[in-house]
């Protein structure tokens, strides 16, 4: 990154930092949200057992901070107007209020460990309630049931939090946990909205879901604005102290990065999973195609809400093609070996590592590949990891057009990493039969925490629902569709077939698949 800034009307700055589910981040902007300066450290995953994710918090925070003090330090020191964080969504922390140190490695969003408990609850009838108030799905990827397995599988636990001993928060509560040295145990709304203990609509949290999760209302942040006040950084980490003025879970600052601030605007990052959002402007629709309804942002105490529908492997099968199988050496060369594959060949990757997220949420799922020859290799592999990221993204857009009939022809904004494959996104056009755009910034997630700080800072003024324009948004490509209509349908309907097949072998039940309508702008 590493661009000047400029200089001539401000030299105040604003750090963002951006916790991820595989690294940590810092990037110095400009008051006019210009990327300076930026430093990323990746740090370990660990998998306990099958299912199970994991991350040391001194991991996280060790990182944090190392990356930030990088990022100033590249920049040229500059005063700093504030601090936006975003963080990973639903990766779980537990800590002690006296020593400030976690009683168990952070439980991931990615992991399934608490998927009985979850399945019970919905065999007690609970799920209808859970929707109702907080617009997610009973599932182990939200942060609920984490909390209370981590209360009753650590000894003394519920005890340390009988006597509000014990502190829980999302990532960006115990990274601003630490920044103050304990002085502040807040969230925002966005990050609160991915519990399963927040009411979305009352903004506050739930008695009634506290009692069902068993998880003390002691434990809980205090919830504020995406943009606000959250304490003061302690003055030996960076120098001096910072206000941190702008939090958001990735995904909702991806939407605010990508100026998604007009009704019926869509954005889907593609990182290790992929999370597209549809802005629904101060309606929380109430899925019927088993999206999420979520907090987009939260301004000035006003909430903006959008339906979310999630894919927990999308950068993550590129990763497993290098890393598992050993089939590439850096993800770059996906693209270009993809290429090469026979187009005779009809071969489908259904990438459930970790179970299936929206529209299907089949935790217990497992993955596949069907339609192999003696014939396949590597190049066949690559394409169908590439497509199945566009097949699971038309599912959402199916859905999310059932859900809001008023949609109509919609562009899809596009950023993370596997965007800067023109390939890649000339096939999720051609599978959506919808345009894509992609920035000229595809870190959109970054820029979105940093806008809130500036905001709060009196930096910016918005949201602007034109063009962008005040959120720094730019068009760098669209994609424009090129598969026939009736191409696309058959090699949807073929998707659709193996992701039945994959849910056939772990599950019994009937299964509502998505409908075999046809996606905005086809």
């Amino acid at each position: 990154m590493n661009r000047a800034a400029r200089t001539g009307d401000s030299t105040m700055a604003i750090l963002a930092i951006d916790q991820g589910t595989t690294s940590s981040r810092a990037v110095v902007f400009s008051d006019d949200v210009a990327p300076i300066a930026s430093a990323q450290q990746e740090f370990p995953q660990h998998f306990p057992r099958s299912g199970w994710v994991e991350h040391d918090p001194e991991d996280l925070w060790a990182t944090t901070a190392a990356t930030a003090r990088a990022a100033i330090e590249k920049a040229g020191n500059p005063p700093l107007a504030a601090i936006g964080i975003t963080n990973q969504r639903e990766t779980t922390v537990v800590w002690d209020r006296r020593t400030g140190r976690a009683i168990h490695n952070a439980i991931v969003w990615q992991d399934r460990r608490t998927a009985d408990l979850c399945a019970r609850l919905k065999e007690q009838g609970h799920e209808a309630a859970v929707t109702k108030a907080t617009g997610l799905l009973l599932d182990p990827y939200f942060s609920a049931t984490k909390v209370a397995w981590i209360l009753d599988n650590v000894d003394g636990a519920r005890d340390l939090a009988a006597q509000g001993h014990l502190a829980f928060g999302t990532v960006d509560s115990f990274l601003i946990w630490r920044l103050t040295g304990g002085r502040a145990h807040v969230t925002d709304a966005t990050n609160a909205s991915r519990t399963m203990l927040y009411d979305i609509r009352k903004g506050a949290w739930s008695d009634d879901l506290c009692a069902l999760f068993g998880v003390p209302r002691s434990m809980l942040p205090e919830v504020r604005d995406s943009a606000a006040e959250f304490g003061m950084t302690r003055a030996d980490l960076f120098g001096r102290e910072i206000p941190i003025l702008g939090v958001a879970g990735d995904q909702q600052a991806a939407t605010v990065g990508q100026a998604c601030f007009a009704p019926g605007m869509i954005k889907a990052t593609y990182g290790t999973g992929c999370f597209a959002l549809l802005n629904t402007g101060d309606t929380a629709v109430e899925s019927k195609n088993r999206l999420l309804t979520t907090i987009a942002y939260q301004l000035d105490g006003k909430p903006t809400y959008a339906l979310e529908g999630s894919i927990f492997v999308a950068g993550a099968v590129v990763q497993w093609l290098r890393d598992g199988l050993g089939l590439i050496r850096k993800a770059s060369e996906t693209a270009a070996l993809a290429a090469r594959a026979d187009a005779a060949q009809q071969v489908i990757m259904v990438p459930a590592f970790t179970g299936l997220g929206a529209p299907w949420w089949e935790p217990e799922a497992r993955g596949a590949i069907f339609g192999l020859t003696r014939a396949t290799g590597p190049a066949e592999f690559a394409r169908a990891a590439l497509e199945s990221v566009a097949f699971q993204t038309r599912d959402l857009t199916l859905a999310m057009q059932r859900d809001w009939p008023s949609l109509g022809e919609s562009v899809l904004r596009v950023d993370g990493g596997m965007t800067a494959s023109d390939p890649a996104m000339q096939a999720l056009a051609d599978i959506l039969g919808a345009p894509v755009d992609r920035p000229v910034d595809p870190e959109s997630t970054v820029r979105g925490a940093a806008w809130l700080a500036a905001r709060k800072a009196g930096l910016r003024a918005g949201p602007d629902v034109g063009d962008g324009a005040d959120a720094g948004w730019q068009r760098d490509a669209r994609f424009e569709p090129q598969m026939d209509r009736a191409t696309r349908d058959a090699r949807h309907a073929r998707w659709t077939r193996a992701v039945r097949a994959v849910i056939a072998m772990h599950d019994d039940s009937e299964v509502q698949p998505p409908s075999a309508g046809h996606p905005a702008g086809a």
